[in-house]
């Protein structure tokens, strides 16, 4: 009686409730959380940490640039790890290191000790939204993973909800209040709870080590507490575990697929975008609007909570879409049974609800742009706001709202090494971003604010064009690909 259940067993996808399901993926969300948070609740304390260190605010944003530089290169060397070592290990090793960055950077009197621990900072904890990708691709199958790929993207740097809206004003709070060392304090106490709370709870999950959960993981790798999240019995062996030593160069060569780097290429433009928005926001309205610094924070707000909103609804929609391309091939729905993605035409499948979201961002942007320009009343940017950070947030998914279909797509073409997937877009888009607003002030000088908007929105038609050649040819070259790697 027993051969059949443990058959069962073994054929599903993941033995991980539900339930267990959403407690694991909020686990690795809190902990992608930080990633964007150390950046955006950093920036109203520069003025303070200027006049405190007694050092020019261009050597302060030298502590942002650094860390933004650091950050595109972590997650290659995190993402690989996290595939070959284990979830585990490398969330608590990361988690170790950013908590013990906060407090040393709290207690820092100098301006050389700042700009070296941001960069520990970084190098800590911007590789963990990669991890929780892969994460998702461990316990969710492709019918449900678009609902989870959501929650994690409300908090991982393709996000345009919590952590940029909030971040700003939250940071300028505990400058305000307490000084900027409580904003540091702040993200040691809330990343070593998180800390805790994966040492304690977070199983393993990596595929290429517990299998779909059922196989029990090596010693090193289990809860402190043997009766949480076990789905394995004393009788199970584990599966032997070929080890290999973590390849940071695999995200690189992830980028010369031609079906990965047309989609990874589309995405960076649209962060493009997205960074471009946000490093000008507050400027501009100050400028036209004669705002204060606290007002100023303010504004963010209408991206964010449009961004929170697609997040109730953009996970259901992509797993509609899914369902509803395997039920056109008759194929099973079955959320608990995996999918053969390498042979399903899964670029058509996420990609089929991205084209009115992403139409829809690159009107408001250019209308956006064209309301600022003309300094129209200041309701009508703030309601076009909200509906670039509707759409966008749906876009990363699928783009901002683009970027969600977008992270579903990358994890489900690479489900083998989806954190190696996720970093190698990091590259991608903050070596993008980096370049582009280093001149984004420039551009404005020269071209206008209407006309420079209006060029944000023709880079979202070109991500268009590139998702459309996904559409028509991604499933082709994926395929082709495989059989060339199999030969």
């Amino acid at each position: 009686m027993d051969a059949p259940k443990a058959t069962e067993t073994m054929d599903r996808y993941s033995v991980f409730t539900i339930a267990k399901k959403w407690c694991i993926v909020s686990m690795v969300s809190y902990a992608a959380w930080f990633s964007t948070l150390s950046s955006f609740i950093y920036f109203p304390a520069v003025h303070l940490l200027s006049e405190d260190l007694s050092v020019s605010v261009d050597k302060i944003n030298l502590t942002i640039t650094s860390y933004m530089a650091v950050a595109t290169i972590a997650p290659t060397l995190v993402g690989d790890a996290a595939d070959v070592l284990g979830r585990r290990p490398v969330y608590m090793i990361t988690l170790s290191l950013y908590v013990v960055a906060n407090i040393a950077i709290a207690l820092s009197k100098s301006y050389n000790a700042l700009l070296g621990l941001r960069v520990l900072q970084a190098l800590a904890i911007s590789g963990t939204f990669s991890v929780a990708y892969g994460v998702i691709t461990d316990v969710a199958s492709p019918a449900e993973r678009g609902s989870f790929v959501s929650a994690v993207s409300f908090a991982t740097p393709t996000s345009i909800t919590i952590a940029p809206s909030l971040g700003p004003i939250l940071g300028g709070a505990l400058s305000y209040a307490a000084g900027w060392t409580w904003i540091f304090w702040f993200l040691s106490i809330a990343a070593g709870l998180c800390l805790i709370t994966i040492t304690l709870f977070l199983p393993e999950t990596s595929r290429s080590i517990v299998g779909n959960g059922s196989i029990r993981p090596p010693k090193h790798l289990r809860l402190p507490i043997s009766t949480l999240m076990r789905h394995w019995t004393d009788i199970d062996q584990s599966t032997e575990h070929k080890w290999r030593v973590p390849n940071p160069l695999k995200s690189l060569l992830i980028l010369t697929r031609r079906d990965n780097a047309i989609i990874i290429f589309g995405c960076g433009l649209l962060y493009v975008v997205y960074t471009c928005i946000n490093a000008s926001l507050s400027v501009l309205f100050i400028d036209i609007y004669n705002l204060n610094q606290w007002q100023a924070g303010i504004i963010y707000l209408p991206f964010g909570v449009g961004g929170m909103v697609s997040t109730f609804f953009s996970g259901p929609l992509l797993d509609r879409a899914y369902r509803r391309a395997r039920t056109k091939r008759d194929l099973s729905t079955d959320k608990a049974v995996g999918d053969d993605l390498d042979n399903f035409p899964i670029e058509k499948a996420r990609l089929s609800v991205i084209w009115v979201p992403l139409i829809i961002t690159t009107v408001s942007i250019i209308v956006f742009g064209w309301t600022l320009h003309y300094h129209r009343h200041i309701s009508i940017p703030l309601i076009l706001q909200f509906i670039a950070g509707l759409c966008m947030q749906l876009d990363f998914s699928t783009k901002l709202s683009d970027f969600k279909i977008y992270n579903t797509l990358l994890v489900d073409k690479n489900h083998r090494t989806p954190a190696a997937a996720q970093a190698s877009s990091n590259i991608v888009r903050c070596t993008l971003a980096a370049i582009t607003v280093s001149f984004l002030q420039n551009l404005i000088d020269a071209l206008g604010i209407g006309w420079t908007f209006t060029f944000m929105g023709g880079l979202c038609l070109v991500v268009l064009g590139l998702f459309l050649v996904d559409y028509q040819k991604g499933t082709r070259w994926r395929q082709e690909r495989i059989i060339s790697d199999s030969t």
